[in-house]
């Protein structure tokens, strides 16, 4: 599959924040060089990392992807757009994912649950573990959206509860859901793929027979006791009344994939609907969380 690499001028102290706005319009791995073209890889959990004071922000996208959406995002959310260097790329055919997949590790998340490679060895056998191959969907846990959503769902007893996973992915908190007791979990997807990757890793994980998947298309009506939407703030702002129609009374709602400037908005949305809890709030991502009310 042919990709399109976009690059950002940076440095150390903007390095991070220009990661998470590539994340933001549609990236689907980042990478930092200096200018000697040394890259930071993903670190591994608790690692400090250290940018070069001349950073290049490399993000990865799809060639179908639209570019013109992406710069315009980023212009509009850059604090000198005039000043904003970039460069776009067409990229040779490469195994992008497998590349980047090497560097994957196991990751602990709350009191119980871990994320591992589906080729690496558990560190806890006997705790609960999520045996992971992302394929060609996003979400492994190394971001903070994916991070605080599995945090959130360690600290619910999901004992006999129904799921919506809203923006599937890979299916890793679907996985999660099932794995701390969840009795039924659907997931939803646009992309094709993702429900392939998410039905891979669940039958991997031995739940396949727990979850069921759809496009957005051929979803049947339905409430959920929880509800976590891991997606973006625009499709989580316009999609409001469809996303809190899966939600039943006194049912959970989480939501991320959200900018730290993004959160008041989008809580002040969907309090329309839910007590929303306080935001929490990981390397300038936000993770919103509430109880259907109204």
């Amino acid at each position: 599959m042919p990709w399109i690499q976009l690059r950002l001028a940076a440095n150390e102290e903007t390095a991070e924040k220009y990661s998470d706005w590539l994340m933001a319009c549609g990236a689907q791995a980042v990478t930092f060089i200096d200018a000697q073209d040394t890259p930071i890889y993903e670190p591994l959990p608790g690692d400090e990392v250290i940018y070069w004071n001349n950073t290049v922000v490399m993000g990865l996208y799809e060639a179908s992807h639209d570019m013109d959406i992406a710069i315009n995002y980023l212009k509009a959310i850059h604090p000198d757009k005039e000043q904003m260097q970039y460069k776009m790329e067409q990229l040779e055919d490469k195994d992008w994912e497998r590349e980047w997949m090497d560097n994957f590790h196991p990751m602990k998340f709350g009191q119980r649950l871990w994320v591992c490679p589906s080729w690496l060895e558990v560190p806890e056998p006997d705790a609960i573990n999520v045996m992971l191959d992302p394929g060609l969907a996003f979400g492994t846990g190394t971001h903070p959206t994916t991070a605080l959503c599995l945090t959130w769902l360690d600290s619910l007893d999901l004992t006999d509860k129904t799921v919506v996973d809203f923006g599937c992915g890979s299916g890793i908190l679907s996985l999660a859901a099932l794995k701390l007791g969840a009795k039924k979990v659907i997931g939803i997807d646009i992309d094709p793929q993702a429900l392939q990757a998410s039905l891979a890793n669940a039958e991997r994980n031995g739940v396949a027979d727990r979850l069921e998947l759809f496009l957005p298309k051929d979803q049947p009506e339905f409430k959920a006791d929880v509800v976590v939407a891991n997606i973006l703030a625009g499709p989580l702002r316009e999609l409001a009344p469809v996303i809190i129609d899966y939600v039943d009374d006194n049912g959970l709602l989480a939501l991320s994939g959200i900018l730290e400037e993004q959160g008041e908005q989008l809580q002040n949305i969907y309090g329309q609907w839910c007590t929303m809890d306080p935001i929490a709030v990981q390397d300038e991502w936000v993770h919103l969380s509430g109880v259907r009310t109204r």
